[in-house]
């Protein structure tokens, strides 16, 4: 179980390189709870790549705030129907086809804003390495069952608990909620969403541990 010290940084992004081979379109995907760094890994992989791959999370595919509202399902923003999951699946398998000349365009999660903002990453066909990031890569029920198959790898991220819910919390805290109220969100869904996310952990390809 590889560790994300300076080392084990150095052998993942070694692993990711081997599947960033040119003119072979790979997906990378990267699981794991909230706040257990799967976007900060991510990142550091795509940067360590120079070029031979993209980041494409999987929060761009958030239902937006509107739609959340209509469906009565505000107040469970995060869990896995609160998400298009279907909408994810055929990006992931439009991506692992890249058709000559054609820019895809995948949509990213605005933090400050709370919404998705489509058309916000432009990747490349000769972009040999998609790298993916969220909660639910692993999960088994309804759309969320067609993701596993069209990835190429998932590493499921750990942390422990008592590292990763102060961390969340303080996250919450970051944009824009006070404490109490980010104390009760992560108590009450973040991980209620954490024990979903959990499941899928042993049918990752590797588990990390971080932090």
């Amino acid at each position: 179980m590889p560790r994300m010290d300076a080392q084990g940084l150095d052998r993942l992004a070694a692993r990711a390189r081997r599947l960033a081979r040119p003119g072979h379109r790979r997906v990378l995907g990267l699981a794991g709870p909230p706040g257990a760094g799967k976007s900060t890994l991510a990142a550091r992989l795509v940067d360590r790549l120079d070029g031979l791959a993209v980041l494409v999370p999987m929060d761009g595919f958030h239902l937006a705030g509107a739609e959340l509202d209509r469906l009565g399902r505000a107040a469970r923003k995060g869990a896995p129907d609160t998400f298009d999951a279907a909408g994810y699946a055929a990006l992931l398998a439009r991506l692992r086809t890249p058709e000559p000349g054609t820019v895809v365009y995948a949509p990213a999660f605005d933090r400050a804003l709370e919404e998705p903002v489509a058309g916000s990453i432009p990747v490349p066909p000769e972009i040999p390495l998609v790298v993916t990031e969220g909660n639910y890569l692993l999960h088994r029920a309804g759309a969320w069952a067609a993701v596993r198959p069209l990835l190429d790898e998932v590493w499921y991220l750990d942390l422990p608990d008592a590292v990763r819910v102060p961390r969340l919390v303080a996250r919450h805290v970051r944009f824009g909620r006070s404490r109490p109220e980010a104390e009760e969100w992560v108590a009450r869904s973040d991980e209620a969403n954490a024990r979903l996310v959990a499941e899928g952990r042993d049918r990752a390809d590797l588990v990390v541990t971080t932090g």
